[in-house]
Order: structure tokens, then sequence, then C-alpha cells
């Protein structure tokens, strides 16, 4: 009989309620996605001003996804900036499967 250790993060996840878990959840997105945009501003050494010139966004909208204090932004400016950091594409898993997007190209920034 070989119990397996519950880890302190288990425990505190089973401890919420179903809108404690739906929040947490959706808190911890938002974190991972300022963490996603810090990390890549580092590896590239790239300032808050330039990002945005490079995604064609204002330093407004880049720092407010850097820090996590901006909830709800448009589709349109998240893509701005992944393409502004480098990055031509990423995956959504569905269903157990992962599935590689592109990131659209507006018209103004082709």
């Amino acid at each position: 009989m070989n119990k397996k250790a519950k880890s302190t993060t288990d425990i505190f996840l089973e401890s919420l309620t179903p809108k404690q878990l739906k929040e947490f959840n959706k808190e911890r997105q938002e974190f991972i996605l300022s963490e996603l945009i810090i990390a890549a501003m580092e590896r590239d050494n790239i300032s808050v001003r330039k990002l945005a010139k490079m995604a064609g966004v204002s330093p407004t909208i880049v720092q407010a996804m850097r820090s996590g204090a901006k909830k709800d932004f448009s589709m349109q400016s998240f893509f701005k900036i992944l393409k502004g950091l480098g990055s031509k594409g990423f995956m959504i898993e569905l269903d157990g499967q992962y599935i590689p997007l592109s990131i659209p190209v507006s018209g103004k920034n082709k």
C-alpha cells in the first residue's frame, strides 16, 4: 500500500470550491501570459517602448499586459505583441490533441 504523498499545491487545489477553482485558473492563465511576455522581453533585452513600436501598439498596452493589470485585451493586440516578440504561431490543445495555429497578419503590419 504505497500512498503517494500529496503536494501542498494538490491539497490547496482540492480545498477550493468549484467557483474558487475557476477563478484561480483564470488568474493563473493571466499570470502565465504576463510571465511569458516578461521572459521574452528579457531574453531579447527589449524595452516596453521598443516592443510597443515593433508590435504597433501603445507602450501602455504592452505594460498593462506585462504587469497583468490589463485583464481583457483584444486578440488583435495579443497577436501583435506575439509577432513583435518574434512568434509566428502557437499551439492550442483541443480534446487532447495539439493544433498549431499561425498568428494572423493584420493589414497594417504585413
